[in-house]
């Protein structure tokens, strides 16, 4: 697996695909990505997650969209328009290990549908929908929502190779639309999770990050990011 920075140089995109990167929106950054592997066919080789960058010594950056990338080949940067920075990937992981963690994930359940197939829900706005409209900010709605959110990941981390020594933090919630020309809109939502984890099983957790946690990994979703705290 390979690590990557990838920045984009905004002066090389038209002017629409310049505000979509702005507003960080993921169908366009995932367009723009697979030119980092221009000789390759098949399923999609990466997962990805978009910051805003900070400001670093010597440069003047802050503000603009910094991407991090995984994948199972190096990707090549493009001239004019992305820059990638990589490293192969191969973390020594040891059962019993902590390390600090980030996460950008669609948490979803399966929702039996008498007589027909499960449909997937958004488990957030599961939560929020048995209050009343008036109820949807109360501080009542928030902590449900909020309390589903680190349920799903909780209940989860033991089969992705890893445990929660405590309770993770929870960031931005996010719902998002993308217009993929003219079918229907893909609406999808994204919850920000960061924390401590404590690695149970290595290998298991190695395979997890490489193949990516919950749904909508194509769209920035599912790259979980460690270092040691």
């Amino acid at each position: 697996m390979y690590l990557s920075r990838v920045r984009i140089d905004l002066n090389g995109l038209p002017r629409e695909k310049l505000f979509d990167v702005m507003n960080a929106e993921a169908y366009t950054a995932h367009q723009l990505l697979w030119q980092l592997f221009p000789d390759y066919e098949g399923a999609r080789p990466f997962i990805f997650r978009q910051e805003m960058e900070d400001a670093e010594e010597g440069r003047s950056t802050k503000g603009l969209p910094l991407f991090y990338v995984l994948s199972d080949r190096e990707p090549t940067s493009v001239t004019g328009l992305l820059n990638a920075e990589s490293k192969p990937f191969t973390p020594e992981l040891n059962v019993g290990d902590t390390l600090a963690f980030r996460l950008r994930a669609n948490p979803t359940v399966a929702v039996p549908i008498p007589g027909k197939r499960g449909q997937r829900a958004d488990v957030l706005m599961a939560a929020k929908k048995p209050f009343p409209p008036g109820q949807r900010t109360s501080q009542a709605c928030v902590d449900a929502m909020n309390g589903k959110a680190r349920e799903w990941l909780e209940s989860r981390a033991e089969t992705w190779g890893f445990r929660l020594p405590v309770t993770p933090e929870l960031g931005a919630y996010r719902q998002h639309v993308l217009n993929k020309g003219s079918g229907k809109p893909v609406q999808f939502s994204t919850v920000d999770y960061e924390g401590l984890l404590e690695v149970t099983d290595p290998e298991k957790l190695i395979d997890t990050m490489a193949q990516g946690i919950g749904r909508a990994k194509a769209f920035g979703g599912g790259l979980l990011l460690l270092r040691r705290p």
